[in-house]
C-alpha cells in the first residue's frame, strides 16, 4: 500500500503536555500538520494521542483517565520522522 507523507497522520489529533526536550511546542504542532495531523489544546474522547514531555500537567491525568494513548516523547519522533 502506497502511504503519501504528507497523511500519515490524517485523522489523527494530538494533544501535547509537559516539557519538550528535542523540540519546541511549536515545532512539534508544525510536524504533526505537516503530517496530516490536527493539535488541540485539551483531551478528549476524540484525542488520538496525548505526547508527554518533562513535568506533564492535568492533560497527562485526563488522558489517562479517558484511555487515550499516550506517547512519550521518544515515541512521538518515531511516529513523525
Amino acid at each position: 500500500m502506497l502511504r503519501v507523507r504528507g497523511y500519515v497522520l490524517r485523522d489523527k489529533s494530538f494533544v501535547l503536555t509537559g516539557e519538550l526536550e528535542s523540540m519546541t511546542r511549536d515545532e512539534a504542532k508544525e510536524k504533526i500538520r505537516a503530517l496530516g495531523g490536527d493539535v488541540s489544546s485539551s483531551v478528549s474522547r476524540a484525542t488520538s494521542f496525548v505526547v508527554v514531555g518533562k513535568n506533564p500537567g492535568s492533560k497527562y491525568d485526563k488522558a489517562r483517565e479517558l484511555g487515550v494513548k499516550v506517547l512519550d516523547e521518544k515515541e512521538f519522533i518515531k511516529m513523525v520522522k
